[in-house]
């Protein structure tokens, strides 16, 4: 894993609009100044032996949280995941259906010296796809023609989305995200997956989620041409449906509307599923040290609200550093992890996000931050890998 540096293609910002990526605010560079989200100034290479071991490595991190998410239900360990009673009995018949799912992504630790250690699992919300999907595959084969990339991202998605043609309710398909996103990145990466989605054969719809209606006499989900809602992908958390009427209603009419990711994801996106799998396989390799609300012998440690966000309200003891983020999470409880700094590379340090789709890794996107806490001021740098 090494650093490089490469010339910017000509007219790179207009290439990237054209394939999608039109939000962004900018990142920040190692001394604190502002840099685009999408730097093609640099990128990061990797042997071919790396890269199979990280997807290795991945999907056995999959299939832990699987079974993981089998513990967590036959013990009814819902309350150590700040999530409201109500839904617990919900969750738990949404796992037992193995209502389906389409993609995560897991945030790693990696520096080329060891194991990649998991840092948090983006299983029900996460974006940066479209980057790495899309926007890094084509500035390789601008750039780099010759060489290869972690990507089969867009591949595997029409593939998983081809598999759910039969398991859903019906072949159409509706699409959702919050309108309140001001950054535009919820959008564009729910359009990207509806792509994807009508690519498999589904008939797609989108609208942002607050457009979405209910029918009182017929107890279902409308879209703006009052078409019932059979079944549907959203890019909204499902920590923040269950806080209001609205994630009661949607609860309600589960299974007969397929939400996708489904209600069970609600446990693989905690952060207090890094407490549970330490618990589950301790001293695995591709694991952090972790605990649920102490730190126990941990004397150098990052503790995360359990549904924490964009690297909000985290704090970092140790090394002889005490740093917090800021931020309006927190009273549902917070995890423990041991500090395992991120790599520094030229003042800057990296996280792996790998991608699985289905039950398949699929892919890398790489985001840099000055600091410690890969946060909303991250950029997104490219990578490849030689083939000579």
């Amino acid at each position: 894993m090494h650093r490089m540096r490469n010339r910017k293609r000509t007219g790179w910002q207009k290439i990237i609009a054209d394939q999608g990526l039109v939000f962004g605010s900018p990142g920040r560079d190692a001394n604190g100044q502002s840099r685009p989200y999408w730097d093609e100034s640099v990128h990061y290479e990797f042997d071919l032996d790396e890269i199979l071991a990280l997807e290795a490595q991945v999907e056995v991190l999959h299939s832990m949280c699987l079974h993981a998410v089998e513990q967590i239900v036959l013990t009814e360990r819902f309350a150590d995941f700040g999530l409201p009673e109500w839904s617990w009995e919900p969750i738990k018949k949404s796992w037992q259906r193995s209502d389906p799912y389409v993609y995560g992504r897991f945030d790693l630790r990696y520096d080329g010296r060891g194991p990649a250690k998991l840092l948090e699992y983006n299983a029900d919300t996460p974006t940066s796809l479209l980057e790495a999907a899309i926007v890094q595959w084509h500035w390789l084969t601008d750039v780099y023609p010759d060489d290869d990339q972690w990507n089969s991202l867009h591949e595997r998605l029409v593939e998983r989305w081809g598999e759910l043609l039969d398991q859903l309710p019906t072949n159409q398909l509706h699409f959702t995200w919050s309108s309140a996103d001001a950054s535009g990145e919820d959008n564009v990466t729910t359009a990207y997956m509806q792509e994807t989605a009508a690519e498999a054969g589904f008939d797609t719809i989108a609208l942002p989620i607050e457009e979405i209606g209910f029918d009182t006499e017929l107890e279902r989900f409308v879209d703006l041409a009052e078409a019932p809602i059979g079944s549907i992908f959203k890019l909204y958390p499902w920590e923040w449906a269950l806080d209001d009427d609205f994630g009661k209603r949607v609860v309600n009419s589960v299974p007969e509307t397929a939400w996708v990711e489904p209600l069970w994801k609600t446990l693989l996106s905690n952060k207090a599923l890094l407490a549970v799998l330490w618990e589950m396989y301790p001293g695995h390799p591709n694991l952090l040290p972790a605990y649920l609300d102490d730190p126990h012998e941990l004397t150098e440690y990052i503790r995360k609200p359990k549904l924490g966000r964009e690297g909000a309200n985290m704090t970092i003891v140790g090394a002889g550093m005490e740093t917090s983020t800021g931020g309006v999470y927190g009273e549902e409880g917070f995890v423990y992890q041991l500090l395992d700094p991120l790599p520094d590379f030229d003042g800057l340090r990296p996280v792996l996000g790998a991608w699985i789709v289905g039950d398949t890794s699929a892919g890398l996107g790489i985001r840099e931050s000055p600091g410690l806490i890969t946060d909303d001021g991250a950029t997104f740098v490219p990578h490849r890998i030689p083939t000579k």
